[in-house]
């Protein structure tokens, strides 16, 4: 694969979800993307979370995050920490953190600290609420920015408590979010010669994820709230169907599918009621419209209406996890990977980079052990 980071070195002060799983995908895009590892800390504090773990200071939880990388031991609150740190600064296109928003000043991990050490530096900090606001120092997580975001009442059924996703997406956007702030802040540090500040916070960018809800809102005063079946907020129908054995995501974002689906399964009296003419008809007439539909879906299994719809129609199964893993289509586009681990003669199973370059993916590599990379990179800087 050709690797389009490749000359890019990144100095990482990290941990835990959203700010590895960014530089992970800088790493395998070719990045030389390195883990600062406090040894007295026992370095990212994901290397011990469990329940899974893969010999000592190794877990899979760890290893979704840190693929591809490199780990240096080093105490950057030690003088000695500090001058091997500030060596490596000199051969780095950015030094990058996830730490509370105050600590990148108290570790001097800034551009203002860094800059008369190497000027092109980026100095990228990804925090839960910021730096230079009343909670730069409040520590914070993907689940309270659900709460506090508004993404809690938009999820789930209308009668249900506040819902948050099953994932951690707050985390995840932020570390994507974060990556794009990086690399186009090393774009620019290579053109000019000069470095800067990229802050991302999860806060931040869980608010924009609310996008044209959030738009309503302020505009209109309207409030999307929740709609049965996790229907869509302005186009029906666009939601979950009762299947002969389970549950379907059916979506008629267009006039175009609610037509070919009348078409291809015989009901042209669906076509025809006005209370279905259009996108808006239907919308107001939604429970009625529901009714119709379960009884329409339940003539066939979930897989039926998939194969019978072959993408003519928008039509996707709900699965459990281990379903959706072991989905054909999955091995089809090369979603699944398998990585060499000491501690896993059989392989690691993972999930493959999403990012395809010239069709292809980059080759999984594990996660480093703690301070693997110690002697080999800070001979060079010596």
């Amino acid at each position: 694969m050709k690797r389009v980071l490749e000359g890019v070195r990144i100095l990482a002060v990290e941990q835990y979800g959203a700010g590895p799983y960014g530089t992970q995908l800088l790493a395998e895009l070719g990045a030389e993307v390195v883990k600062i590892e406090a040894p007295s800390m026992g370095g990212d504090i994901s290397r011990a979370t469990g329940p899974y773990f893969l010999g000592e200071g190794d877990s899979e939880f760890f290893q979704t995050f840190s693929r591809s990388k490199k780990s240096i031991a080093l105490e950057l609150k030690t003088p000695e920490g500090r001058a091997t740190f500030e060596a490596l600064v000199r051969t780095a296109d950015a030094v990058v953190d996830n730490l509370r928003g105050d600590q990148p000043v108290k570790l001097k991990l800034t551009y203002a600290a860094l800059k008369t050490i190497n000027p092109a530096v980026v100095c990228a900090h990804l925090s839960a609420y910021g730096r230079g606001n009343s909670r730069e120092s409040w520590p914070g997580y993907d689940y309270l920015m659900q709460a506090e975001a508004g993404f809690m009442t938009l999820t789930g059924e209308p009668d249900a408590p506040p819902t948050r996703f099953g994932l951690s997406m707050v985390d995840f956007m932020t570390g994507a979010v974060w990556a794009l702030g990086i690399v186009s802040a090393v774009l620019s540090a290579r053109r000019t010669g000069e470095g800067c500040e990229v802050d991302v916070s999860l806060f931040d960018v869980a608010l924009h994820q609310t996008s044209y809800p959030a738009v309503w809102a302020m505009n209109e005063g309207h409030d999307v709230g929740r709609l049965p079946r996790g229907a869509h907020p302005s186009i029906a129908p666009s939601q979950l169907v009762r299947t002969k054995d389970g549950w379907g995501l059916f979506m008629c974002q267009t006039q175009k599918f609610w037509e070919i689906f009348c078409a291809m399964t015989g009901r042209m009296d669906l076509a025809s009621d006005p209370r279905f003419a259009d996108i808006p008809a239907r919308r107001a007439n939604l429970a009625a419209l529901t009714n119709l539909l379960d009884a329409q879906f339940a003539t066939r299994t979930t897989d039926d209406w998939q194969a019978f719809f072959a993408g003519q129609v928008p039509f996707a199964p709900v699965r459990d996890l281990a379903e959706a893993l072991e989905n054909p289509f999955v091995r089809e586009v090369g979603m699944r990977d398998t990585i060499d681990h000491p501690d896993r003669p059989e392989g690691l199973h993972m999930l493959a980079c999403p990012i395809k370059i010239d069709g292809q993916r980059a080759p999984g590599v594990r996660a480093p052990k703690l301070g693997e990379h110690t002697a080999r990179l800070t001979e060079r800087v010596a």
